[in-house]
């Protein structure tokens, strides 16, 4: 019996804790307004660079890492799913943030991905964006709403959930082997 070395890529583990949390139904109270000059469109057909560009550019700070992985065609399979949808938050012209829903039938909705660029952070948009994706799921009679965030994420993350209405399901800690080739900045008090 021969033995293969399988040649294993270099990782930084960091230690992160997943909270899950569920909307059971829509808001009552109204929407924030989108900050002047912005405003929201859903991406018809999604290429694969633009995703690229609103994912690793929205979530560098926030070890994004796991789509960055995974090579441009399952990206693109992905993005031609009818069940997923990109909406992007333009501001002045230029992108500002984005959030990708993914229906699960009778599972409900889940807000997969969600968030601002570093530029647009600070001037009242991620409040409005968030209640933006959580009507259009309801809007589209969704049974449920799911979405999880970790403590890599914004600290002010979970904190807008539940403020949106979402309430916490679990909290699970999870180890992930965060490849060191994709350069992202991984904080000390994530680090195994």
């Amino acid at each position: 019996m021969s033995t293969i070395a399988v040649a294993r890529e270099p990782v930084q583990r960091i230690a992160v804790d997943v909270t899950f949390l569920r909307m059971d139904s829509p808001p009552e109270d109204a929407p924030p307004a989108l900050p002047r000059g912005s405003v929201v469109q859903r991406v018809a057909q999604c290429s694969v660079p633009f995703y690229r560009y609103l994912y690793d550019t929205v979530g560098h700070d926030y070890v994004w890492w796991l789509r960055r992985t995974v090579p441009d065609s399952e990206i693109a399979s992905l993005l031609a799913r009818p069940e997923i949808s990109i909406h992007v938050l333009y501001h002045g012209g230029e992108p500002a943030g984005f959030y990708e829903l993914e229906r699960r039938g009778e599972h409900g909705t889940n807000l997969a991905y969600f968030g601002l660029m570093p530029h647009a952070i600070g001037f009242g948009a991620g409040r409005a964006l968030l209640r933006h994706a959580i009507d259009e799921a309801w809007g589209e009679h969704a049974r449920a709403l799911t979405v999880n965030t970790c403590t890599a994420d914004h600290p002010r993350a979970l904190p807008n959930y539940k403020s949106a209405g979402f309430r916490v399901i679990r909290t699970v800690r999870e180890v992930w082997p965060v490849p060191l080739r994709l350069g992202l900045a991984i904080p000390d008090r994530l680090k195994v």
